[in-house]
């Protein structure tokens, strides 16, 4: 099995020039260890979110000119796609990688998902701001956080709620990011480690109903 460790070679592929020079490299330097990841992660990951997930490696088949900023692996509950469904990821871009929990513009119900966090939010909202490094991201594609939990409030936590519905493509990311030069020097246990942790933090998140 590939390595699931990053490396700064891998973070350099975000600065390849052209579309299909940067596709590549992604398919050869950083899907492989994605993949390597999926095979690593789904079956911890589907105990501490209490159901069977399956993960899915981006493809970006629907770019042809632009190439990405950041690719990822993500983890839902459907084998078909993950984005109409509360789901995790593991992303890479130029500076970072981040862990993170999302409802995406795509869930199937985002109302009702709302509802039901702000519902939850004043149990949870203490103990998701108390969680190591969590922050709000203003989008899936952010490498710099729009705040952490630890700074807010748990009203302002559970108000985040409000992002999935406040316009058509609105999206809630809350997770985890480290810095590339730290990331650059972790071991393939390290990663699985970080992202279990932070994604057995969310866990209740992915769990609402």
């Amino acid at each position: 099995m590939p390595s699931s460790a990053f490396r700064p070679p891998d973070f350099d592929v975000f600065s390849v020039k052209g579309f299909e020079p940067r596709m590549a490299a992604i398919r050869a330097r950083i899907r492989p260890k994605l993949e390597s990841l999926a095979t690593s992660l789904a079956p911890a990951l589907g105990k501490s979110a209490g159901s069977e997930v399956f993960a899915h490696v981006a493809k970006h088949a629907r770019r042809t000119v632009n190439p990405p900023d950041d690719t990822w692996v993500a983890f839902g509950p459907d084998t078909r796609g993950y984005k109409k469904h509360p789901h995790f990821k593991v992303a890479i871009s130029r500076n970072a990688i981040r862990f993170l929990f999302e409802i995406g513009p795509e869930h199937a119900d985002k109302t009702r998902w709302a509802a039901a966090w702000k519902k939850s939010a004043p149990k949870l909202a203490p103990v998701l701001g108390r969680a190591k490094g969590l922050a709000w991201f203003r989008n899936e594609h952010d490498e710099e956080p729009a705040a952490w939990l630890a700074d807010l409030s748990a009203d302002a936590i559970g108000a985040l709620a409000d992002e999935v519905s406040r316009k058509r493509d609105g999206q809630l990311v809350i997770g985890r990011v480290v810095a590339a030069p730290e990331a650059a020097k972790w071991a393939d246990t390290q990663y699985r480690d970080a992202a279990l942790e932070t994604f057995r933090a969310l866990a209740p998140l992915y769990r609402l109903r």
